[in-house]
């Protein structure tokens, strides 16, 4: 496998958890907390959901396997939920991309889960190794370098509010759900195209 490969493995992970997007919602949940400990928590909740996204990497074959659940199924699954994302990326909803009220300094709800480690981005690391096993390393390589930049965007978040504005927010929100949008369809097209493929070679 590729740099390429793994670089554009790294981006749509990292398209697929949207730090940018997620910056909001950091700072509403964090908004009462003092700011030595907004770090630490948020520090904390980056090592959650990379230890979750990393346990449906690992384990994202046998699962499917359990559930006798087809990778068609996943990419189609999987691109419709990108898709959904995307438009909430790009039209703005007034609960947010992930519709979760602020709340109390946060504990895996809802920073590391939805936020982080949503459904798009466990069903996005369970295709990618899915799809071919081998190069898991790789797939991790990329996983561990799209949470890197999402830990250090987060971890700025008052900072990027402060330089880029809100409207400034909402423009790059926007334009990486456009960017979304095209890689979510792509993946719904995959996934129906290798169904079609399936049900020709069975009859």
């Amino acid at each position: 496998m590729s740099a390429v490969d793994i670089f554009s493995a790294a981006m749509l992970l990292l398209l697929v958890i949207d730090p940018f997007g997620n910056v909001p919602v950091v700072m509403a949940a964090l908004g009462t907390s003092k700011p030595a400990r907004r770090r630490r928590i948020v520090l904390r909740e980056c090592v959650i959901a990379y230890a979750i996204l990393l346990a449906f990497m690992l384990g994202g074959r046998t699962f499917l396997e359990w559930l006798q659940l087809s990778e068609e199924s996943l990419a189609i699954a999987g691109g419709i939920i990108l898709f959904l994302i995307a438009l909430r990326m790009v039209f703005r909803h007034p609960d947010g991309i992930f519709g979760d009220p602020p709340g109390e300094e946060p504990f895996l709800v809802p920073l590391a889960i939805p936020s982080i480690a949503g459904p798009s981005a466990l069903a996005t690391v369970m295709l990618m190794v899915s799809r071919d096993p081998p190069h898991r390393l790789a797939w991790l390589f990329a996983l561990t370098a799209a949470m890197i930049v999402t830990t250090i965007v987060l971890l700025a978040a008052y900072r990027l509010q402060r330089v880029l504005g809100e409207r400034g927010m909402i423009a790059v929100e926007r334009l990486m759900g456009l960017v979304l949008t095209a890689l979510a369809v792509q993946m719904l097209l995959d996934g129906v195209r290798k169904f079609v493929a399936t049900l020709a070679q069975g009859g």
